[in-house]
Formats: structure tokens, sequence, C-alpha cells
């Protein structure tokens, strides 16, 4: 069974897109932990971060690299944490996580941002997205 970010990938479920290539796509989180908070995938499923090849593991953090200062130009915050879980969804991901203190890390603290907020706040980091 494909897992629910293949099924992003696929257009089955919707998602608001941050950025895309065609190894790639960049999503805001529907459950943050902080508004933005964004998850960069590989469209190829594979469960487990460490068991990308090379050049997938490259590619994605470089994908990460780019989009992760459109993020911080967009939501206000010191810097961009960098998450790797690993256990929620069985396809590699890397968080994104805009963060002003160490709490906003923290994965059993969760926010519900309206469906409104996150296309607000989508459209606020692709308007960054190379600048």
């Amino acid at each position: 069974m494909a897992s629910i970010f293949s099924r992003i990938i696929a257009g089955e479920i919707p998602a608001h897109k941050i950025a895309e290539t065609d190894q790639f796509l960049a999503f805001l989180d529907v459950m943050p932990t902080t508004l933005g908070h964004t998850l960069v995938v590989p469209k190829q499923e594979v469960d487990y971060l460490f068991n990308l090849d090379d050049d997938l593991y490259a590619g994605l953090m470089a994908f990460a690299k780019k989009v992760a200062p459109a993020i911080e130009k967009a939501v206000p915050c010191k810097r961009i944490g960098v998450a790797v879980i690993g256990l929620e969804v069985p396809h590699a991901h890397v968080h994104l996580i805009p963060m002003n203190s160490l709490a906003d890390m923290d994965f059993t603290h969760k926010i519900k941002p309206s469906q409104e907020e996150l296309a607000e706040t989508a459209a606020k980091i692709r308007s960054h997205l190379g600048s």
C-alpha cells in the first residue's frame, strides 16, 4: 500500500505544495509544530532515510537547503530547525520547522491551523523561493 506521502505526490490527497522537482516535493505539514512546518520528501517511496541511495539522499538535502531560506523569509523565526524522525510515515522525509525556541521542535505539541492559514503560508513561502 502506498504511503500517505506517495498518495500526496500522486495527487490523490491534496497538499499545500511549496516546491517540486521531478525527484522531490516540499509541502506544509497539516499538523505542524509551528506555522510553516514543511515536509520535504523524495518522490521515490523509500521507508527509511538512510536506505536512500547516496545521490537521492544528497539531492533531498540539497532540495531542503533551497526551501529552508524561503520558509525563513516568510515566517518570522530565529532559524529553521531540521528533524528526521522516521517513525510516523513509512516514507523518508525531512521536517523543516521555523523555530524561535527549542519548544518549537516538540512533536508532542501540534497546532491546528485552518486550511486558509495553510494556503496563505504556502503562498508566502513560495513567493520567497529563489530570492
